[in-house]
């Protein structure tokens, strides 16, 4: 005989969800009680909405919480160089770094690194 240890859910005597991991449920629990609270805040809009369309909105808007922020930038990729190995191509970056600074500190100009 096998013993399952499972996690029932329960939102005002109505069981909800069963999961077989605590995280799962409390990660279900934490969504229902965002749901709740965008109801109460739904129910004081300017817009009228019957109750069960108001619950099946913030339900839906507390599962899609994350897309509610907009769009995340995307970090840029810098281009790979062809032809150069790794180590090559940071000496002659630095190389590089260092003849720029120069010739600007000959001329007369400010440097300034960007953090």
């Amino acid at each position: 005989m096998a013993v399952t240890i499972q996690y029932l859910v329960v939102r005002n005597g109505i069981d909800k969800m069963t999961f077989t991991n605590k995280k799962d449920a409390d990660a279900y629990d934490r969504l229902l009680d965002l749901a709740e609270h965008l109801d109460d805040l739904l129910a004081d809009a300017p817009v009228s909405l019957n109750e069960t369309d108001r619950e099946a909105l913030a339900l839906y808007l507390a599962q899609h919480q994350d897309q509610l922020s907009g769009p995340k930038k995307k970090p840029v990729k810098k281009a790979d160089k062809q032809g150069a190995e790794p180590s090559d191509n940071a000496e002659s970056t630095d190389n590089a770094e260092s003849t720029d600074n120069a010739e600007s500190t000959e001329k007369g100009e400010d440097i300034q690194s960007v953090a």
